[in-house]
């Protein structure tokens, strides 16, 4: 094509400048598509947008181990090791997933409901940038978006602790990643996803109210149900109190502070609006974490340590959706309404009679549902032009509107597609622990060792071995 291109060039008019500027002119239109096929050039990338988000990627792998710690101190001491482990066996499982398959399907080109396979294997996934991030490389935004999926199973574990098998939380946690977090993520955050501002409704999702946290509290409040009560030990007179409150408030801390990686690392760059999600972050834990213990002080007597962390965790769920697109004074009342809310939304489990053991659905379920609501009742557009204007911010109902649609359809989705994961695992293996396992304790039945070295577990009592 070049050739037959050139021979119609004006070659006895032109200098022979001239005319080696058009040789180059038509090589240059037609040269193989390969040669445009080649990612844009590394000039491309910022560096400090890049830094930013690597660090920002590593606060958040931080909070899988955090919430460990924070739920491993809840958890009798006979059971602790198990706790740990399943947090840190997401790390493991969940990276491969997302590696593998997870992130294509979630991210890369497909239709309104799923991702396709172009990315399989992290296949043109490099170090230049793309779409989703402009200057940053994609892979970068990959590595990010990871830690994103590997808390979100973790965080169901809290749920089930003290009598879920650990195989089968194994085997859940991999099929849960696949069917539930892949496609609620392209629902949200992917190129075209029907409920998200890139060819959706317009629904907004910051930093994963709908994504990460109405779904695994939605599908742990399925599983738990699945699953049973906890026993309370031969006669019911076991304690059931939380064994190391000193290891959740560490655990809480770390939570804390990975929270701003989470929520304004979901700026994708380093600028202002990072800066803005950092501070409404911190103003909406502070303050729920105060409103819980003040509201434990009027109705109980007594401000409670694990009330505080418990607190400020569902100020820090509630932000999240709404951190990138509401101010600070905003931020305090999203951080105190989801106290309000949450705290009396754990007190369901006495009414119903579920063993939420750890409050997922309360904290993470309800806390997230009111962040994505409150979401299109303060955000602005002043916060973030990519927004919208919410119910008080003269924006009417329509946000709102979306925002409810939205949060609805999470909520449906993770709890039919965990009820459908639950009934097929149920066809080849046993969820729960036996009896007598139970009453043994997870970390010795489970895994043959015990979290404390030199003590030997008898119900929720450490016992020096002689």
């Amino acid at each position: 094509m070049v050739f037959r291109t050139l021979k119609f060039l004006p070659r006895g008019r032109c200098s022979s400048r001239t005319y080696m500027a058009l040789v180059l002119t038509a090589l240059a239109l037609f040269a193989p598509a390969a040669c445009y096929a080649q990612p844009a050039s590394s000039s491309s990338v910022n560096t400090g947008d890049t830094a930013w988000m690597l660090v920002s990627a590593a606060f958040v792998m931080i909070m899988t181990p955090g919430l460990a710690l924070f739920y491993g101190g809840m958890v009798r001491s006979k059971n602790v090791l198990n706790m740990l482990m399943q947090s840190f066996v997401a790390l493991g499982i969940v990276s491969l997933v997302w590696a593998l398959w997870g992130y294509s399907l979630a991210f890369a080109p497909g239709n309104k409901i799923l991702g396709g396979i172009a990315w399989i294997g992290l296949k043109n996934v490099g170090q230049t940038p793309n779409a989703y991030a402009p200057t940053i490389p994609l892979q970068v935004h990959m590595i990010y978006q990871m830690m994103f999926a590997i808390i979100t199973p973790a965080l169901i574990s809290g749920a089930i602790a003290e009598r879920m098998r650990f195989s089968a939380y194994v085997v859940f946690i991999l099929l849960w990643s696949t069917l539930v977090y892949c496609p609620l993520a392209h629902w949200v955050w992917g190129a075209g996803g029907w409920l998200g501002t890139s060819g959706g409704i317009g629904a907004l999702d910051f930093a994963g109210g709908t994504v990460v946290h109405i779904s695994s509290g939605v599908s742990a409040l399925v599983l738990a149900i699945a699953l049973g009560k906890r026993r309370h030990g031969p006669g019911g007179e076991e304690e059931m109190r939380p064994h190391n409150l000193t290891m959740t408030l560490i655990g809480t801390a770390l939570l804390w502070f990975g929270w701003f990686g989470f929520n304004a690392g979901s700026a994708l760059a380093s600028g202002g609006l990072a800066g803005s999600a950092f501070v409404v972050t911190h103003l909406a834990a502070a303050t729920a974490g105060l409103t819980w213990i003040l509201i434990e002080w009027v109705l109980v007597k007594k401000p409670t340590a694990l009330g505080f962390a418990t607190g400020a965790v569902a100020g820090l769920v509630a932000i999240t959706p709404a951190s990138g697109f509401v101010g600070p004074m905003p931020a305090l009342a999203i951080g105190a309404g989801v106290a309000f809310i949450s705290f009396f939304a754990i007190k369901l489990k006495y009414l119903f009679h579920y063993d939420d053991a750890l409050d997922v659905f309360g904290v993470h379920g309800v806390g997230g549902t009111w962040g994505a609501i409150a979401t299109g009742l303060f955000c602005s557009l002043a916060v973030n032009s990519q927004g919208a204007d919410g119910l008080f911010y003269g924006g009417g109902f329509g946000q709102e509107v979306k925002q409810i649609v939205a949060a609805g359809a999470s909520i449906l989705f993770a709890a039919v597609m965990t009820g459908v994961i639950i009934l097929v695992m149920k066809t080849f293996m046993k969820l729960r622990v036996t009896e007598e396992d139970e009453s043994t304790g997870l970390d010795l039945t489970q895994h043959g060792e015990t979290g404390y070295s030199g003590m030997e577990v008898e119900g929720s009592t450490l016992m020096a071995v002689d």
